[in-house]
């Protein structure tokens, strides 16, 4: 059975940092492109990152591009996505996704698992 769970999600100020993890189980994570995504209340989910199998080809979206990094260790089954110079209008929450390709994807419907989501809120 394929698992994904967050976490490292929490309360931080304007400014600050945060990382979140997301430990895959039941399948072989160098097989899969991963990628993180969030949701605001009342908003649609948005790509956030992504990272190749391998993790040698990323890709950001343009509000994170410079204070997020998307990052995997396969051999630990771990993902991770640090987050920097944190504003509020990252407050979200966060889903890691898994993707049986070579290459992540910004659209969420290629993704064929995910995780539950964990918070992150940034208070101003």
């Amino acid at each position: 059975q394929v698992q994904l769970v967050e976490s490292g999600g929490g309360l931080v100020q304007t400014g600050g940092s945060l990382r979140l993890s997301c430990a895959a189980s039941g399948r072989t994570l160098s097989d899969y492109a991963m990628a993180w995504f969030r949701q605001a209340p009342e908003k649609e989910r948005e790509f956030v990152a992504a990272i190749s199998r391998s993790g040698g080809r990323t890709l950001y979206a343009e509000p994170v591009k410079g204070r997020f990094t998307i990052s995997r260790d396969n051999a630990e089954n771990v993902v991770y996505l640090q987050m920097s110079s944190l504003k509020p209008e990252d407050t979200a929450v966060y889903y890691c996704a898994q993707r049986k390709a070579e290459y992540g994807s910004r659209w969420y419907y290629e993704y064929d698992y995910w995780g539950q989501g964990t918070q992150v809120t940034v208070s101003s």
